[in-house]
C-alpha cells in the first residue's frame, strides 16, 4: 500500500514504523482494499504506508502516536479472536483519544484487557470510553441508570453482565423487563396467549440473551425460572431479591410505573435502568416519561450511578451515529 502523501498540516512532522510478527493476520488488520488504514488516515489525518509486515506512519507527533496506539490495539484484538470492522476502528480511535481511561490502551497489547465481561459464548470488552465507564459502574453500584441513544450498548452490556453474574452464582435470578408500549404505530389486538402477545415487545432482550448464552441454556434457564422476561406490569407487588434486574426502554414508563419498579429492589440485587430520554413513545411525550422524572429525583443519591452515552458512543454501523447526530444534534 502506497499512496500520495497527504497535504502538510501545521505542526512538526513526525514519523514512526511498526512491525507486526504475524503477517497472516495483517489482511484482517488492514481490511479489504486497506479500508481500515484508509479510515485511520481520514479520521486522524495521518499518512500510512504498508510494505510486508511493516507499517509506516507520518503526521504530527500526536497523529502518529494515536495511529500507533490504534493499530497496536486492533492487532491485539485480532490476536484475541475479535472481528475488526470499520465500527471497531472508529471505536479504537475514540478509545485511543481518551487520555483518562485508565489501563485500556496503556496495558500490554497482548494481555487481556482490564475491563471485560465473560459469558458462555464470548468475552466482551468496551468499544468506547463511555462503555468502559459503564462496565465499571455495572460491577460497583447497586443501581445504574444508563441513558443515551440506541446502539450504544446500554442494554446489551447490562444483559452480558447479568449473565456473567448468573453463571458465577453472584445472583440467583436474571429478570428482564420493559414496558409494552407501541413505538409510533398501533398494532391492534395481537393473537395468541399472554406470552405470545408480549414476546414481540421483549424480542430485543431475547436477542441479547442468545448472544451471551447457548440457545439450550437460555431455554432451560427460562423454564426453571432462573431467567424471567416480562412486561413491567408483571413486577407489581414483588420484591426482587438475589436478582440482577434490567428495565429496558425505561423512557416509556410513567412516573408511577417507574416508582413501582424501583421499589421492587431487594437484598443482594442489582438493578439497571436503560433508556433514551429523547425517544419517548408515550402519548404525553417527554414530560410524561418516568425516566426523566427518576433521573431528576435520584441523581446524586449514594449507591445510584448515572452513565450517559452520546451519538459518539454508537457501536452499530457508523452511519447510525451520524443519523442520531442529525436528529438530536445542534442543528436538529
Amino acid at each position: 500500500m502506497s499512496r500520495k502523501p497527504l497535504p502538510a498540516q501545521a505542526g512538526e512532522r513526525s514519523r514512526a514504523e511498526l512491525s507486526f510478527d504475524k503477517p497472516q493476520v495483517l489482511a484482517q488488520l488492514f481490511g479489504q482494499y486497506d479500508r481500515n488504514l484508509v479510515a485511520l488516515e481520514n479520521r486522524l489525518g495521518v499518512y500510512i504506508t504498508a510494505r510486508g509486515n511493516r507499517v509506516g506512519l507520518e503526521g504530527t507527533a500526536e497523529q502518529v502516536a494515536l495511529a500507533r496506539d490504534v493499530l497496536n490495539d486492533l492487532y491485539a484484538r485480532i490476536q484475541r479472536g475479535e472481528e475488526v470492522d470499520t465500527g471497531l476502528v472508529d471505536a479504537a480511535i475514540a478509545m485511543a483519544s481518551e487520555p483518562t481511561l485508565d489501563g485500556i490502551l496503556s496495558a500490554e497489547r497482548t494481555s487481556a484487557p482490564p475491563i471485560m465481561i465473560r459469558t458462555r459464548k464470548k468475552t466482551i470488552v468496551p468499544r468506547t470510553p463511555a462503555q468502559a465507564h459503564y462496565m465499571k459502574e455495572l460491577v460497583s453500584n447497586d443501581m445504574i441508570f444508563a441513558l443515551g441513544p440506541a446502539g450504544t450498548g446500554k442494554t446489551y452490556l447490562a444483559v452480558a453482565q447479568a449473565v456473567a453474574q448468573l453463571i458465577t452464582g453472584s445472583v440467583q435470578r436474571l429478570i428482564l423487563s420493559r414496558p409494552a408500549v407501541e413505538a409510533g404505530e398501533k398494532l391492534g389486538f395481537l393473537p395468541g396467549d399472554m406470552k405470545e402477545k408480549v414476546d414481540p415487545y421483549l424480542r430485543p432482550l431475547y436477542d441479547a440473551l442468545h448472544d451471551c448464552l447457548p440457545a439450550e441454556q437460555v431455554e432451560r434457564r427460562i423454564a426453571s425460572g432462573e431467567i424471567e422476561i416480562a412486561p413491567i406490569a408483571f413486577m407489581r407487588g414483588r420484591t426482587l431479591a438475589d436478582a440482577f434486574v434490567i428495565l429496558d426502554e425505561a423512557q416509556n414508563t410513567t412516573p408511577a410505573q417507574m416508582k413501582m419498579f424501583l421499589t421492587r429492589f431487594g437484598q443482594n440485587s442489582r438493578m439497571v435502568i436503560c433508556g433514551d430520554p429523547n425517544q419517548v413513545d408515550l402519548p404525553g411525550g417527554v414530560p410524561a416519561s418516568g425516566l426523566a422524572d427518576a433521573v431528576r429525583r435520584l441523581e446524586g443519591i449514594e449507591g445510584i450511578a448515572m452513565s450517559r452515552f452520546t451519538a459518539a458512543d454508537v457501536v452499530r454501523h457508523p452511519i447510525v451515529g451520524r443519523i442520531v447526530d442529525a436528529y438530536e444534534g445542534p442543528n436538529a
